[in-house]
């Protein structure tokens, strides 16, 4: 077993606020650290995604160094406090939100940067981050906090060791994550061009609407759709799932609206029923699924595994396997959203009924949903990706203290390679 180190933060780092900015400095400038980066990433992004119109004196300021480390300042709830991102590199003239504080190192060789982008996300520092947070109206983190913060580190060497590895494992994630976001993009880019600009391939592999194909008004639809389609409502593509789930035996993986993203069809966290007492439903691998309460959220996707899902959520199948592609993407469209959200119940919390939202109609050639079907294959890579990244981050989480206390250690010789596969080479202590 390894020894631990156990520093106080204030001894390894200053802490530092961030800029106060105002709307009209945003989204032009130079880059910007964002609390939604933060909150959202164990590390800062190679280029960072927002902008902000910022001074030399500024950038001085609130510059941004390889090894600094930033915490969420304020939130809503304990949880989200305190959530930490670590920067790799330097970023020139780069700065950050006034709702983190920044972390910088005032010793050389004593913490890795990369090792600490793990920690800091443990469950161990996050359980240590909650007990010395304060609450008010809203959770903040402070000076005072700060000074009681604890650091538990091997030895340098041991924590570069750790940090390496871990990183490896985080990269196969992020690949998986880009190679999901990369499929969706251009699933749905084609379900444009095919039902939207209605340039499918026609009968010479032509795109329909440019090489003149006829168009005619649709008096429902309120637009234009090619000559001999029909219109018809989701209801007759799509069949509710309403088995209920008993509450016998061990449980299962569980979908709810908490961990339903918005704006994207990949659905890459989950619940667990045990944390649900009534109203589940039995799930199936690829079954599509609609955020009910408050639709403005843009909830909407299909399920990656066999499971349960909440009554917050709705649950369809397809009525033929041939209709999947064409329904899926029409169920995250920006269109049935507005749809359901005029189609609502309730001012507070408003609630989209299943048959409300089934009743949005779409243009329909049966023939070209077919095709569409046949042409791109995308939810079986995208699932298995999501499984894929589930595994890694649970070996992930379950190494880091095994690593730390030396149960566990990663070889010198560095037998470990991340690629399509992952081999993992790890030496147990005895």
């Amino acid at each position: 077993m390894s020894v631990l180190n156990v520093f106080k933060f204030s001894e390894l780092y200053e802490m530092s606020s961030g800029i106060s900015s105002k709307p009209e400095q945003a989204g032009h400038g130079s880059p910007f650290a964002s609390f939604s980066t933060i909150f959202n990433n164990y590390f800062l992004p190679n280029s960072l995604p927002d902008l902000m119109d910022t001074s030399e004196h500024e950038q001085k300021i609130y510059s941004i160094k390889k090894g600094d480390i930033f915490l969420t300042r304020t939130s809503e709830t304990l949880d989200e406090l305190g959530m930490s991102c670590v920067a790799l590199k330097d970023y020139p003239k780069a700065t950050y939100s006034g709702f983190v504080k920044r972390l910088r190192p005032v010793k050389e060789g004593i913490t890795d940067e990369r090792y600490l982008g793990f920690y800091l996300r443990s469950k161990f520092f996050r359980k240590t981050m909650t007990n010395n947070a304060i609450m008010t109206l809203r959770a903040s983190f402070n000076e005072e906090i700060f000074s009681y913060l604890k650091l538990y580190l091997p030895e340098y060497n041991t924590q570069k060791k750790i940090g390496e590895f871990l990183f490896l494992l985080n990269s196969k994630i992020e690949l998986n994550n880009r190679i999901n976001a990369e499929l969706e993009v251009m699933a749905k880019t084609l379900y444009d061009y095919w039902f939207v600009q209605f340039d499918f391939p026609d009968k010479n592999g032509k795109p329909y609407k440019t090489s003149g194909g006829k168009l005619v008004w649709n008096e429902e639809l309120k637009r234009e759709i090619p000559e001999n389609w029909e219109v018809k409502e989701m209801s007759k593509l799509l069949l509710k799932n309403n088995i209920k789930y008993d509450f016998r035996g061990d449980g299962f993986d569980t979908i709810d609206l908490s961990v339903m993203p918005s704006s994207t069809m990949c659905i890459t966290e989950r619940n667990h029923s045990n944390s649900f007492s009534t109203n589940l439903f039995y799930l199936k691998k690829y079954d599509i699924l609609f955020g009910s309460i408050r639709p403005y959220l843009l909830k909407a996707g299909f399920a990656p595994f066999d499971g349960l899902v909440t009554g917050t959520v709705h649950s369809y199948r397809t009525i033929k396997n041939e209709y999947y592609n064409f329904a899926l993407l029409t169920m995250i469209q920006e269109s049935i959203f507005k749809h359901a959200i005029s189609n609502s119940k309730g001012t507070k919390m408003p609630v989209i009924g299943s048959d409300d939202l089934l009743g949005y109609k779409v243009a329909f050639n049966e023939e070209i949903i077919y095709k569409f079907n046949d042409s791109f294959s995308f939810k079986e890579l995208i699932a298995n990706n999501i499984n894929e990244n589930q595994k890694l981050t649970e070996l992930r989480d379950w190494l880091l203290p095994m690593l730390m206390n030396g149960q566990v250690k990663v070889k010198d010789e560095k037998e470990y390679r991340i690629n399509n596969d992952v081999n993992l080479s790890i030496a147990a202590e005895e």
